[in-house]
């Protein structure tokens, strides 16, 4: 079994209670391998970089993820409070919602589906993938040592496509009510702390809100709202007598393609820092409180906000705010960090090997995606604690001068020190490396740690 180095023991221990003595010992090899492999995050990579290559039972580390008893809802919750008391201590706690498409092929992937590929296609153009839809959820928090929010994954679970339920006792369930238990058992588990979620407008379904603020302690949801959407005014109240059943809304209200359109509106001009990466950035705002309801639902009251560019570079837009006391320009700052979270998919493929893996066994493969986007809160956890005694190293160049740090320079640091630690544990009959000069050495390194 490997060692640790004594920096990163309490936050790679935090995961012992879950698994078995005997499982554990090969979950820290898979561990730890996952983070020194360069390329493909198959189990025989990760079994050479640790040099067990010549290990005859390698069949045992396979059964870690297809065959092992433990929880990876309980692996979830873990990562959830190490990130919270980490970087969330105090204020709300921001989770960021959103599926993605990993790309996969073949015919024993039961789960597999067909869907639209939203990085190929355009609004005129539709590009179709065939693979696994994952539903993540991120804790959106500032880096201290970044410099800005980063989307850092804590729960993934796998949504089937509808072939998937075709013939088996249960029902086919959409992506919403995927998203629904999700955000549940986050409420679960952090009881008495505010949450507030923020997604994009495939989750602006009025059952799924509602059902999030009739909680004792109601989630505040953030989406996209439609501008044609219905908004009634809240339903007047009940005379004393009056006989039939109760109203769920009041009178129409104009949509807000209208309230865009007229005249009589009136615009707010604020600034916003840090807009979509792109520095400060004015625009016009104007927010009020509305009942959105369609038949066959309840009625959702909600306050919306709508937004316009002066410089009229974009279309206006609309969000909805579950929450009708949360104030607008917040719940504008709140909708700009969901955009890490397209970052964060983005990394998790270029440096941590997601749609590298090649697990078939359907167990194997609803665990192994969720564990290598988890790695990337790992990672960052590791660095944090670097980050909290001293600077975090910068990688540049003559030509390539930033900052601040960004996950490739975590990543490296956190390979740095397990292999830093991994020499020193050699005997001394085995210390060659010694005979290398120190800038060839730590040039080697360097390659080594950051490879992708």
């Amino acid at each position: 079994m490997p060692t640790l180095p004594a920096e990163y023991c309490n936050v790679i221990r935090a995961f012992a209670p879950i698994f078995s003595k005997c499982v554990w010992c090969h979950v820290q090899v898979l561990l730890l391998g996952a983070i020194l492999t360069p390329g493909k995050r198959t189990v025989t990579a990760v079994l050479r970089i640790m040099g067990l290559s010549a290990e005859p039972h390698f069949q045992i580390y396979h059964r870690v993820l297809n065959r092992a008893v433990w929880s990876s809802w309980e692996v979830s919750r873990v990562v959830l409070t190490l990130l919270v008391q980490a970087f969330a201590a105090c204020g709300p706690i921001i989770v960021g919602l959103d599926d993605t498409i990993e790309r996969r092929w073949g015919a024993k992937i039961k789960a597999r589906g067909i869907y639209r590929d939203p990085v190929r296609s355009s609004h005129s153009h539709t590009v179709k993938a065939s693979g696994l839809r994952w539903l993540s959820l991120m804790l959106l928090v500032p880096i201290p040592w970044a410099q800005r929010v980063w989307a850092l994954p804590f729960l993934t679970v796998l949504a089937p496509s509808e072939r998937y339920s075709q013939g088996r006792a249960r029902a086919h369930k959409k992506l919403t009510d995927w998203a629904r238990q999700a955000l549940l058992q986050v409420r679960r588990w952090s009881p008495q702390r505010r949450l507030v979620v923020v997604a994009d407008s495939g989750f602006a379904v009025i059952a799924l809100l509602f059902r999030l603020t009739q909680l004792a302690n109601p989630v505040c949801m953030i989406t996209r709202l439609r501008l044609d959407a219905g908004l009634y005014a809240p339903a007047p109240r009940r005379q004393p007598g009056q006989v039939g059943r109760p109203r769920a809304k009041g009178a129409r209200l104009p949509t807000l393609i209208q309230v865009s359109q007229q005249a009589r509106t009136q615009w707010r001009r604020v600034t916003l820092a840090h807009w979509y990466g792109h520095g400060c950035r004015s625009v016009e705002m104007v927010s009020d409180t509305a009942v959105w309801y369609h038949s066959g639902q309840p009625a959702l009251p909600l306050r919306w906000v709508l937004i316009r560019d002066p410089l009229g570079q974009f279309k206006p837009q609309a969000l909805l705010c579950t929450d009708l006391k949360a104030d607008p320009v917040q719940i504008l700052k709140w909708f700009m960090m969901r955009w890490q979270l397209e970052v964060t998919f983005r990394e998790v493929r270029e440096h941590l090997g997601v749609e590298t893996q090649r697990q078939w066994s359907d167990r194997a493969i609803a665990r192994t995606t969720p564990a290598l986007l988890g790695l990337f809160s790992l990672v960052t956890l590791l660095a944090h604690q670097h980050a909290r005694r001293r600077r975090l190293p910068i990688r540049q160049a003559a030509w390539y001068i930033k900052s601040t740090a960004t996950f490739s320079d975590a990543l490296a640091l956190v390979r740095r020190t397990l292999w830093s630690h991994r020499i020193s544990q050699l005997s001394p009959l085995h210390r060659d490396h010694r005979k290398l000069l120190p800038g060839i050495s730590q040039h080697l390194l360097d390659a080594l740690c950051y490879t992708t």
